[in-house]
């Protein structure tokens, strides 16, 4: 009977352990839908606003002049920035070529550097060429940049100095040094990470052994309890039999007297 008792309260407890478990994991596979969730509306967000954008930056074109920025690079070759110039909205959207006349300007070599910080677009001139029922063509014509003032960069730029011996050799030291406080780190980690481990399996063993001890003291108790009441029933029992006992040797006796008297 211990026994049955002791694996029918760790059934109990695996049962509703496992039923748990269940239910944390439903409730972090919601979780997970919910942040998918947002991550989709975040991203149909930013896809709005960035339409948002282009279709301003495609409505604000009608200008004269136009500083070209860049974040990504200072500098590039003049091809490059030809192409880039190529790509602006008001280009793709009112003309499909550039005209020769540019070859009247001063001519640039393609490996010529461009500073797109100081180069300013002072003027773009469209030209009307045929105007028909069907449609309308322009052409579109980019005045050469201007570069008035732009400091000289080979000069204000600082020749890089080759490293010596004793740089190098400070440089290997710290990262030695930084290796070893990251392996030190990743061991005092570790060592955590047992202790952690060691006291979570103590921690459960110890709760194991207290659920045994109790569930002993709980049968022990419950037995001791049928024990008694076992021995008070037979007791009873016991009682009862002697009175009968008793009652039946009272009747045969006043039976006996009863015939004596009737003689």
């Amino acid at each position: 009977e211990e026994v049955t008792v002791l694996e029918r309260e760790r059934e109990r407890e695996s049962r509703q352990k496992r039923e748990r478990e269940r239910e944390r994991g439903s409730r972090q596979k919601r979780e997970r839908e919910r942040e998918r969730e947002r991550a989709k509306e975040r991203q149909s967000e930013k896809r709005e606003a960035k339409e948002q954008q282009h279709l301003r930056g495609k409505g604000g074109l009608n200008r004269t002049s136009a500083r070209v920025k860049t974040t990504h690079c200072d500098r590039m070759t003049l091809a490059a920035y030809r192409d880039k110039v190529k790509e602006l909205p008001l280009v793709s959207l009112l003309c499909s070529c550039l005209n020769s006349r540019v070859s009247d300007k001063p001519q640039y070599k393609a490996e010529d550097v461009v500073d797109l910080n100081w180069c300013v677009i002072k003027e773009v001139e469209v030209i009307e060429l045929n105007k028909r029922a069907s449609g309308q063509a322009f052409e579109v014509i980019l005045k050469p940049p201007s570069f008035d003032g732009v400091p000289e960069f080979n000069s204000a730029m600082p020749q890089r100095k080759d490293p010596s011996l004793e740089e190098i050799q400070k440089k290997l030291e710290a990262a030695e040094e930084r290796r070893k406080c990251q392996e030190a780190e990743l061991l005092k980690h570790l060592a955590e990470k047992r202790e952690h481990e060691r006291e979570v399996i103590q921690k459960a063993f110890e709760e194991n052994n207290n659920f045994i001890k109790m569930a002993k003291e709980k049968l022990e108790q419950k037995m001791e309890t049928n024990k008694e009441n076992r021995e008070a029933l037979l007791a009873a029992m016991l009682e009862r039999l002697q009175e009968k006992d008793k009652h039946a040797e009272e009747v045969r006796k006043n039976k006996e007297m009863k015939e004596e008297a009737c003689r």
